[in-house]
């Protein structure tokens, strides 16, 4: 049939990115269950840790995550996705079982560090892969799809291990947590090769290409070289730093201060709770793919700016609404702005970046993101205990706002070429 043989078309269906859109749904749902809902309550009532261990606890999984963005990135260029991932996954692997059979809080510390290591490679793969396939024409769909994986396996990770834990039957949850793992695996091994990386012709055909290799050159001289020319390669404007922080800056501001508001400000029951995060994260699901298919078709431009003003007004209000009725039309409208800026600001970032140089400057790029999303928390925490909690709120606010601004002096082609 013609819908059957449109499908087996189709890039966004193919074998690879079907298997990197798999490691990214299972791994975020492991990650998401450890961080969010198993090791806070294991460590505090199992383990005895105080807050101040389990802050650098989890503290140790994301700054390992961050800091080696970067250089994995350069590794994918030159060595492939699947001796880059599949190292990434046997790391992952090795840190859940170390937490799941640890009592020692340095060793707990030691796990996190280890995910966060194992998980670097997760975004640059992912990412690097599935634009690569997309092709210019498909960047915010593609995007949009990886941000469904993503959203899924973050929100359904923290949820579905609740049922196997029960009354601290912590065991089973650890099980089912390796079980994902040597799942992630084995998916790993059906990657690229080592020396070949996929790439994209003209027309979105995927082929494979053979990595160049300068190894008679010293290790340092042909980083240094290969980040020089990545340098020279990228046509960007010098505002697109500022504001690549700026957007996970903003989020980060939330991060931390979200359950502290709806617990002790808004008193709301946890069931009341989780149906806030539903009724936001839901509305983000359902939008990103159709506002993907959008961007790429009008253009990245109308996108960020609904998506900037819908967000920045949804939080400067949100403090002052007197209904529970408010409430929930705020956070559906927020979901609504963060589903128009999800595609649009992604396919942005991706038509910054030069083909031949793809890992090693999304690598770079997603440092600069997640450096946002370090201090965004600590500069939140800081100004609910001084200046209150309408605060954290008011300021991502006016991020989102500053962002509305700069992004105006960042030039967009219409199909969503940088200059």
């Amino acid at each position: 049939m013609v819908w059957i043989q449109k499908w087996r078309n189709n890039r966004l269906f193919s074998p690879f990115v079907i298997e990197l859109l798999i490691i990214m749904f299972v791994v975020e749902f492991v990650k998401g269950a450890l961080l969010l809902t198993i090791l806070p309550v294991y460590m505090k009532t199992t383990l005895g840790a105080s807050a101040f261990i389990i802050g650098w606890t989890l503290a140790a999984q994301y700054i390992g995550d961050n800091v080696l963005r970067t250089p994995v990135g350069w590794i994918i260029d030159k060595l492939g996705y699947r001796t880059t991932m599949l190292t990434g996954v046997l790391l992952t692997f090795v840190s859940v079982i170390l937490i799941a059979t640890t009592s020692q809080y340095i060793w707990m510390i030691v796990g996190c560090a280890l995910l966060g290591f194992g998980t670097a490679p997760l975004w640059p793969c992912v990412i690097t892969g599935t634009t690569e396939v997309a092709g210019d024409d498909g960047k915010a769909t593609i995007m949009s799809v990886v941000y469904m994986a993503w959203l899924s396996g973050v929100g359904l990770g923290p949820v579905a291990i609740n049922f196997f834990v029960g009354e601290n039957n912590y065991s089973t949850a650890f099980r089912l947590l390796i079980g994902c793992m040597t799942v992630v695996v084995i998916v790993a091994l059906m990657l690229p090769r080592k020396n070949g990386v996929v790439r994209t012709d003209g027309e979105g055909r995927v082929e494979k290409a053979l990595v160049s290799n300068h190894a008679a050159a010293p290790l340092w001289n042909r980083i240094t070289t290969y980040l020089s020319e990545v340098r020279r390669s990228m046509s960007v404007s010098p505002l697109l730093f500022p504001a690549m922080f700026l957007q996970t800056f903003a989020l980060g501001i939330l991060t931390p201060i979200l359950t502290l508001y709806a617990k002790e400000v808004l008193m709301l029951t946890s069931f009341q709770y989780s149906m806030f995060l539903i009724a936001g994260g839901a509305v983000t699901v359902i939008f990103l793919v159709p506002m993907g298919k959008l961007v790429d078709r009008l253009g990245i431009r109308p996108f960020l700016v609904a998506g900037f003003m819908l967000s920045a007004s949804a939080l400067l209000l949100f403090t002052f609404a007197k209904s529970m009725m408010m409430l929930y039309a705020l956070v559906a409208v927020l979901g609504a702005g963060y589903a128009f800026i999800i595609p649009s600001w992604n396919a942005l970032i991706a038509s910054a970046i030069p083909p031949e140089k793809r890992g090693a400057v999304w690598g770079f790029f997603l440092t600069i993101e997640g450096l946002g999303m370090i201090i965004g928390p600590i500069v939140s925490g800081k100004i609910w205990d001084v200046y209150g909690y309408h605060a954290p709120f008011l300021m991502s606010g006016l991020v989102l706002i500053l962002l509305l601004v700069l992004q105006m002096f960042i030039s967009i082609p219409k199909k969503g070429m940088v200059r």
